[in-house]
């Protein structure tokens, strides 16, 4: 399968946010999310557009618990690889059984740190920090798994492209 991907802007936190809901709206069905981006630029932020659409008000970021629980409308396992070492580290933490789980919503940011080990269907985002609080965010499709998920978040943020 072609790469498929689309790139959008957001011009605040607000709109992030914004993005964060309809990524949690197109993925209500189960979807892993992987999230690429320097320090504050802006993951945490679309987490809580995501977390908030499905009713759940403490996502933060999860640096220093590596993994986050939240039970909303959906339950969402967050993590965050910035810390890890090694493959092994996922291991410990329990990752791979977690990522395998179908249903839940899965968020993962740093993936970049260790590409291999990520589930091989997800929807890969990248963030990009621009002047004056813009983000270009970068959306790619890997597998077929998510594609309709793919494809209905495409349709809703037209309006940010």
């Amino acid at each position: 399968m072609e790469e498929k991907n689309f790139s959008l802007y957001t011009a605040s936190a607000a709109q992030t946010k914004q993005l964060g809901a309809l990524l949690a709206k197109a993925g209500r069905n189960g979807i892993v999310i992987c999230m690429e981006g320097d320090l504050g630029t802006g993951k945490t932020t679309l987490t809580q557009g995501l977390a908030g659409f499905l009713h759940i008000t403490d996502a933060a970021s999860p640096t220093f618990n590596l993994m986050n629980v939240y039970e909303g409308d959906k339950i969402i396992y967050h993590f965050d690889l910035y810390r890890l070492n090694s493959e092994e580290d996922l291991e410990e933490i329990g990752f791979y059984e977690y990522t395998q789980e179908d249903g839940d919503i899965i968020i993962i940011e740093w993936p970049d740190r260790f590409l291999t080990a990520m589930p091989e269907d997800n929807l890969y985002i990248k963030i990009y920090a621009q002047e004056n609080n813009r983000r270009k965010i970068i959306i790619t499709l890997n597998g077929k798994k998510y594609f309709t998920a793919y494809e209905e978040l495409r349709k809703l943020c037209q309006f940010l492209r």
